[in-house]
């Protein structure tokens, strides 16, 4: 190693240790401000994690719900695949309105941006309280919060994928004289479809989990059914739905990255 490579690698080293020392003293004044009481915290963790360990297993009593469970977690599944469906259909119109490279004017593409980064950056747990005022506790509350956010999310993928897959084959329709029409139906859709379609299983994926955690706030689905047991200490029932809600994601998962593999 010369004189060089050495300097290079101790100012690398100083970096490492100096971007460390700030992320140290960050957390060290967030503590102060915010109260946090390190020693406690972190000497609470063995026995909170015996309190679950002992409370969350799922006994044979807890089986009695299990028909009841899986009923909610069905609905929990159905309400999500729907909800992303719908969001996937409208984010593609919008997302070719609104894309660089369909785009119909700079207007279009503005405003796409705008929408999809309104509904985006909103957090899902917001949109479900503001839409429980406005509609109550339902299932098309907890519809429209799914819809909400990921119509948001999917806009910006779809357009970003149109964007960077379809550019070869819009300049090649373009160049034989294809109308905008026959550019977004023969040539765009066609070509990215693969990756819209991968696109909408990883967030059926994500709305599976988000919806346990809507349920609970709208009163609907698997995350009330949770509240519900919990709340009335069934705590063993509460650990069942836990169990099933991870099989259930932990299927969705390992099913749609297989199709996203066949796919692609």
């Amino acid at each position: 190693m010369n004189l060089n490579e050495k300097d290079i690698f101790k100012r690398r080293f100083y970096s490492k240790i100096i971007f460390l020392s700030i992320i140290i003293l960050i957390y060290t004044i967030s503590s102060i401000i915010s109260g946090f009481q390190n020693g406690m915290a972190f000497s609470s963790i063995p026995a909170g994690i015996f309190w679950l360990l002992q409370k969350f297993i799922p006994t044979r009593n807890a089986l009695q719900y299990f028909p009841e469970i899986m009923d909610s977690a069905i609905k929990t599944v159905l309400l999500a695949i729907t909800s992303t469906t719908v969001s996937a259909t409208f984010a593609l119109f919008l997302a070719i309105i609104g894309s660089n490279s369909t785009g119909i004017n700079i207007f279009t593409k503005i405003t796409t941006k705008v929408i999809a980064s309104f509904f985006r950056n909103i957090p899902i747990v917001a949109w479900a309280l503001i839409l429980v005022f406005s509609f109550k506790q339902s299932q098309f509350t907890g519809f429209l919060a799914l819809f909400l956010i990921t119509f948001g999310y999917l806009t910006r993928a779809f357009s970003e994928t149109i964007d960077d897959v379809a550019g070869d084959v819009i300049e090649a329709l373009k160049s034989v004289g294809a109308s905008y029409f026959q550019i977004v139906f023969c040539g765009v859709i066609p070509s990215v479809s693969s990756q819209l379609l991968s696109w909408l299983l990883f967030f059926i994926e994500t709305g599976v989990r988000e919806s346990t955690l809507i349920g609970i706030l709208t009163g609907t689905g698997i995350g009330f059914t949770f509240s519900l047991y919990y709340k009335s200490f069934r705590y063993d029932a509460a650990g069942l739905v836990i169990l099933i809600v991870t099989v259930i994601v932990i299927g969705i998962e390992i099913l749609s990255n297989k199709l996203r593999k066949e796919m692609m």
